[in-house]
């Protein structure tokens, strides 16, 4: 075919050219000389544009490739650049003298005329300007989550009427995916976070002969803050990132649209599930936490510091009262409602298309975790007010 044999390139031809031959009354030859191949440097798209510029009064233009050796899709590229400019300036064009081949590829190319918008434009704004629109969008962003928590709501409230539809098997998946699942890399973290707690303690407290205090150090520290704080970074990278992910795949194949015209709302289909087992779950987890934190803290009390298991625990029971472990799990239920929130909405709102998915992902996990310390800190300046 004449498409597979201009193909070949031809390494000892000569580099592709553009020369225009100006006739009289308006009329124009571009001549198209050479081998064109992506190994070769040929004219650009600012050589096309001054060559075009250089012609007084082009109203008709049309190709001589006589001297043309071997082409390939940087010659396509290039013609098409040419045809373009033409369009541009009102020159009618003539291709019959292009290989048949390209002219076959140029006429596939203007089949379907460009979207309007599908080019990137480079950004000249200025400073203000672009903190203006990231103000604007940050507010319709909060805007966004404001309604996705009021529609959250009003599903929760039909959930306890017994109105909402949806499966509860579905129910039971996530909450599986939520709870026992995560247990193994919760285990961990949990465990090596009380010890780096009681390691650090000791190190300064065995200066003082105060090595029992490691205790009420990794108690305290894992009752109020860490269990919480840790279990829900957890959660929002393998969870929160798992409901982004799986809603925003569901946008990609329509699922979602094809819900909506059953008559099912996402919310309660698909969102109330997910946010349920989250806030069921994360309670629990906390718990789980903060019983592996204080063993990861008396397994350094014990083996380093030379205290016995039952001065450990006693001195633990001692130090963390129930509040300290009510307000733990008290921020556990914020967070969990925090991460499916963050999953959700990010999910649903994901664009439709692979990378979007990703980037939907992302979003999920990198809001929930700056929530999740903005939210502790909050709590932190109002248990300090209150005195608690």
């Amino acid at each position: 075919m004449a498409l597979a044999s201009a193909l070949r390139s031809d390494a000892d031809g000569s580099a592709g050219t553009l020369s225009l031959q100006q006739a009289g009354s308006g009329e124009a030859t571009l001549v198209v000389s050479g081998s064109w191949s992506l190994a070769r440097s040929g004219p650009d798209a600012d050589n096309v544009h001054d060559i075009l510029s250089k012609a007084s009064g082009l109203r008709s233009l049309r190709f001589d490739s006589s001297k043309l050796e071997n082409w390939d899709s940087t010659l396509v590229t290039t013609i098409f650049d040419v045809v373009s400019e033409c369009q541009r300036l009102g020159v009618s064009v003539d291709q019959s003298g292009l290989p048949a081949g390209v002219r076959r590829l140029i006429e596939l190319a203007t089949a379907v005329p460009e979207r309007a918008g599908a080019r990137r434009q480079e950004a000249d704004d200025g400073f203000f300007v672009r903190v203006g629109t990231s103000t604007v969008e940050l507010y319709r962003d909060m805007m966004k989550m404001v309604v996705f928590l009021g529609e959250a709501t009003i599903a929760l409230g039909r959930c306890l009427t017994g109105t909402a539809r949806f499966r509860r098997v579905d129910l039971m998946l996530t909450l599986q995916e939520c709870g026992p699942k995560a247990l193994p890399i919760v285990t961990l973290i949990s465990v090596l976070i009380g010890l780096i707690l009681a390691f650090v303690g000791a190190i300064q407290l065995r200066q003082f002969g105060a090595q029992i205090y490691v205790a009420d150090l990794v108690g305290i520290a894992m009752a109020r803050e860490m269990a919480a704080i840790m279990t829900g970074i957890i959660m929002s990278g393998r969870t929160g990132a798992a409901f982004a992910a799986q809603l925003g795949t569901m946008q990609v194949n329509e699922e979602t649209d094809a819900l909506k015209t059953l008559g099912f709302s996402p919310m309660e289909f698909l969102v109330m599930p997910r946010m349920i087992a989250l806030i069921i779950m994360m309670p629990l987890l906390c718990i789980y936490s903060n019983v592996l934190g204080i063993f990861g803290g008396g397994i350094v009390g014990v083996g380093m510091l030379g205290l016995t298991p039952t001065e450990y625990y006693t001195e633990t029971i001692n130090a963390v009262s129930l509040t300290d472990f009510a307000l733990g799990i008290f921020k556990s239920v914020i967070f969990g409602m925090v991460i499916a929130t963050a999953g959700c909405l990010k999910g649903l709102e994901s664009g439709r298309s692979a990378s979007a998915v990703g980037d939907a992902a992302t979003s999920a996990v990198v809001l929930s975790i700056v929530m999740i310390v903005v939210l502790d800190g909050l709590f932190a300046v109002v248990t300090d007010i209150l005195g608690i």
